[in-house]
């Protein structure tokens, strides 16, 4: 009788074991709702991240990298493990997607990807929209004081205008510099034919007296205090710009834009990758896109999240219907490269 007992206990205590080593499965997957999310500081109102955290019961956890070859380096450090979600610029992303390090979406757990404005899609890092869900765009303008330029600025073309003449500001990014003068030209950004990139050149020189200040930084300021009528600027630029003098106009060129995309994606061994989709289905959403980007303060990637930004900050944040043409700044060859800065060493030679 005792040993009978003694067996019933001994069954009863391997029981309660697998109860609890399953108990204790349970809460280990419990404790694997969570996102590791690696991109710059600052990327997400706070509200956006609380408010998927209580919906979802996901905890987010934020880690985030200075430049984008830094998070390169780190992805093949891990082989694309670590992290669930990377957002980062387009020219590194074409890099981890060759190199293995990123997955395919799946389409059929963000039911709203078709809310991604067309401008952004098939570009060269990701030409068949298979791996990566937009961000943000950043695309140099055109702003222009009305009141004091005596026509409207339509063009990149117009910068050459004699009107201008000392009274044009430019941001310091050479090849951006240089490719509105081939957009002027009816060419590519991206150009590999050295003569079209010559000529061009030639046609730089001919805007060198309208140019007053060349400037990377603060370029927005000389527009702001109306030392100059008309400037070339940076994204963020524009937005100071505009938000200090609303008279401020911004002029859309024609030719076509310049930009550079800021994306997501989901490494190709991330511990967490439906996580990663929640969070990409949730920012999708339009009204919460609408908040990313006014926090964010770059060119909304969402077409339907447009009509949820404030009137105040459209002009800014959304690029017009009628653009319809856009080319990101790619990487090209040594050679034509070494022939841009050339042609920018003599262009500011021109400008003294």
């Amino acid at each position: 009788m005792k040993k009978e007992i003694k067996k019933r206990a001994v069954a009863l205590i391997l029981i309660m074991t697998c109860m609890v080593a399953l108990c204790g499965g349970c809460n280990k997957s419990e404790d694997k709702k969570e996102l590791n999310l690696y991109t710059w500081d600052g990327m997400f109102p706070q509200e956006v991240l609380d408010g998927f955290e209580d919906e979802t019961g996901v905890k987010i956890y934020y880690s985030n990298f200075d430049y984008d070859e830094d998070m390169l380096a780190k992805l093949e450090e891990t082989k694309g493990e670590d992290y669930d979600l990377v957002i980062a610029d387009d020219y590194i992303i074409e890099l981890a997607i060759k190199e293995g390090l990123v997955q395919k979406l799946d389409k059929t757990k963000i039911s709203n990807f078709g809310n991604i404005n067309s401008l952004y899609q098939g570009q060269f890092y990701d030409e068949t929209n298979e791996y990566t869900v937009p961000y943000g765009a950043g695309i140099p303008l055109i702003v222009y004081d009305p009141a004091v330029v005596g026509f409207e600025i339509t063009s990149y073309e117009d910068l050459w205008n004699e009107s201008l003449k000392d009274s044009v500001a430019i941001i310091g990014n050479y090849r951006v510099v240089d490719g509105i003068a081939l957009k002027t030209m009816g060419e590519s950004f991206n150009t590999e034919d050295l003569d079209v990139i010559r000529a061009a050149g030639e046609k730089l020189k001919e805007l060198a007296p309208n140019i007053r200040v060349i400037n990377d930084n603060n370029t927005q300021d000389f527009i702001i205090s109306g030392e100059v009528s008309a400037a070339f600027l940076y994204t963020s630029q524009v937005n100071l710009a505009l938000q200090a003098r609303p008279d401020l106009k911004v002029a859309y060129p024609k030719e076509g834009l310049g930009f550079g995309i800021m994306a997501a994606f989901v490494p190709s061994k991330a511990p967490n990758a439906d996580a990663a989709h929640q969070f990409l289905e949730y920012i999708l959403r339009p009204e919460v896109s609408a908040k990313c980007f006014e926090f964010l303060g770059y060119y909304c990637t969402n077409k339907a999240a447009e009509e949820f930004i404030s009137d105040d900050l459209k002009d800014v944040l959304v690029v017009p219907e009628s653009v319809t043409e856009g080319e990101i700044v790619q990487n090209i060859s040594e050679e034509a490269e070494q022939l841009h800065s050339e042609i920018w060493n003599a262009f500011k030679s021109e400008c003294d």
